[in-house]
């Protein structure tokens, strides 16, 4: 089960990665700000808010990319390829890497964009949303080339789900975020 689960968190790096990828491009790149939405607005409210920027959703997807190709890289040792769910060595890499990143921070601003309709302020907790945006949004994408059956879609999502709350402590304790939760 054990290493079922170190499975599931590695297939999930490049999408984990990439999602948390626009937290580090805004303090390492604060003059690429430009809105996703380019500011337009969908019944007065902002499409995805001043939160989604053009640069995370450009390091979300290049970060993906470079993690998939790592991981095909190190496909050809024992340990990860015993734990790689896929065949590294048959997929098209730069493709899977892009769905993967682009995948999740589309997720995220996918939730963003039914936020802004039900009048949910950024920032503000959208449970259980928050935690599993970006592993739906890799899902739908990644769906174009990778079939999930039910139960790997199941286990994804509450790996994921897992995964944000561990990242959200690790973060509040390395004073990365200023939320707990």
């Amino acid at each position: 089960m054990l290493l079922e689960i170190l499975s599931y968190i590695y297939f999930l790096s490049p999408a984990g990665l990439g999602n948390m990828a626009p937290v580090f491009a805004h303090k390492l790149f604060p003059k690429f700000n430009h809105p996703a939405d380019f500011n337009l607005k969908l019944g007065g409210k902002r499409i995805f808010g001043a939160h989604k920027t053009l640069r995370g959703l450009l390091a979300g997807t290049i970060i993906g990319i470079l993690v998939a190709y790592l991981q095909k890289m190190l496909y050809s040792t024992a340990f990860f390829s015993s734990i790689s769910i896929i065949d590294y060595s048959s997929v098209n890499i730069l493709l899977l890497g892009f769905l993967m990143g682009f995948g999740a921070i589309a997720g995220d601003m996918i939730e963003s964009f039914f936020k802004r309709r039900l009048n949910i302020k950024p920032g503000q907790k959208f449970i259980p949303f928050d935690q599993t945006d970006w592993i739906l949004g890799m899902i739908i994408f990644t769906s174009f080339v990778y079939v999930y059956t039910l139960s790997t879609v199941v286990f994804l999502i509450i790996t994921a789900f897992v995964l944000h709350i561990l990242f959200r402590f690790l973060g509040y304790h390395l004073k990365i975020s200023k939320e707990l939760w």
